[in-house]
């Protein structure tokens, strides 16, 4: 190839880098003059403070035993639904029984005994009778008479003793009946069987602790424990409106009321988290336990209402005044406006737009050029130097 041809190869492929560059210039141009813009609309805000929450029954009951003993029967399942004083469990009595049968016997005997010190003691109270009338009529001696006093007193005294041994043993058989009773174990509350450790034929001790048999709790109203940051709790108070939704129905929304927070905080990989608690009722028991949900604490809201976009918003000064760039007619003017309730995402509009006013979110304009081109070729006209 000729030098003319290779010469005229090199300015052809200038020339349409050059084409290439311009191209790529106006749209460059043309994506900095679009413009972002949102309307005023018309509809509904909350302001809240959001945590991750669990579900747990606000009312449950750890059944244990009071005896010890061999689990002899369990007469519910895991998942079962029981009312209070139903039957839960039966401990094996035998050895309850015998001390029961054993004191009933040992009260017969006492009170057989009694019987027969009290026959004594008539017989000592009529004896020592005669002796102080004799003694009245110097008919016998004071001997005889000292004699039958104290006879008498020895029997008031047997009578004393019999009658306590069977209080004693009165209340030994109180106390065996009970843990008679205690071998069959009953719900203490309505609810549902939530825990089932227990195993039948398992030997349970009760030395130290009662041992935990199963777990009942009432499912028909939840408690949502919410760790809180502890850069939020300050803003939660008592009373406030609450919500929550499940990761199984992200749509449905449960409402309660803030009814405690907990004083003593959890630290969680050096952060402090604060428990707030809340209830709910839950009739279609679609709310489990340790359900995980999204909380949302309620500091504010307003309904049907004029919205726009917080990133619309230039807040200088207070915080309840910002301004805004109205677009009319193809061009922008800037705008105050007075805000209401706000989130993360939208401001409440109180004064200064309409419904459907358009606002400028964001633009750049395109800023003038030296007329400089690829290559330090100047653009036909230009008369500016590359750069």
């Amino acid at each position: 190839m000729s030098r003319i041809g290779k010469t005229l190869i090199f300015i052809l492929l200038i020339a349409l880098a050059a084409g290439g560059w311009q191209a790529w210039s106006k749209r460059e141009g043309a994506d900095k003059n679009r413009q972002t813009t949102a309307k005023v609309i018309r509809g509904d805000i909350e302001e809240t403070t959001t945590a991750i929450g669990t579900l747990q029954p606000l009312n449950y009951v750890d059944v244990g035993t009071q005896v010890s003993g061999q689990l002899m029967k369990i007469h519910v399942a895991l998942g079962d639904s029981v009312n209070q004083g139903d039957l839960l469990a039966e401990i094996d009595p035998t050895l309850f029984t015998t001390k029961v049968e054993s004191d009933r016997a040992q009260l017969q005997v006492l009170e057989a005994q009694l019987a027969e010190r009290k026959a004594q003691h008539a017989l000592a109270k009529a004896q020592f009778d005669r002796q102080k009338s004799m003694l009245a009529a110097n008919a016998t001696s004071q001997d005889a008479h000292q004699s039958a006093e104290a006879t008498l007193k020895s029997a008031n005294a047997q009578i004393a003793q019999i009658v306590a041994q069977i209080h004693q043993t009165e209340f030994s058989l109180k106390a065996n009946e009970t843990n008679l009773a205690f071998t069959r174990i009953h719900a203490p509350m309505t609810g549902t069987v939530v825990t089932l450790p227990a195993r039948q034929g398992q030997t349970l001790i009760a030395a130290q602790q009662a041992p935990i048999l199963l777990r009942i709790a009432d499912l028909a109203t939840m408690t949502v424990w919410t760790q809180v940051s502890e850069a939020d709790i300050t803003r939660l108070k008592l009373g406030m409106d609450a919500w929550f939704t499940t990761l199984g129905q992200p749509d449905k929304r449960h409402y309660g009321k803030l009814r405690q927070i907990l004083p003593t905080p959890d630290v969680v990989n050096s952060v402090v988290l604060y428990n707030a608690l809340f209830d709910v009722e839950n009739p279609n028991l679609d709310l489990g336990i340790q359900m995980s949900a999204q909380v949302s604490f309620v500091h504010a809201v307003a309904k049907d209402v004029l919205l726009l976009p917080v990133t619309a918003l230039n807040f200088k000064g207070k915080p309840d005044e910002a301004t805004v760039r109205l677009l009319q007619d193809g061009a922008s003017s800037p705008k105050k406006v007075t805000t209401g309730v706000k989130n993360r995402l939208q401001a409440q509009i109180l004064t200064g737009l309409n419904e459907g006013d358009e606002i400028l979110i964001g633009s750049t304009e395109k800023k003038p050029t030296s007329g400089g081109s690829l290559f330090g070729m100047s653009h036909p006209g230009g008369g500016g130097k590359s750069r």
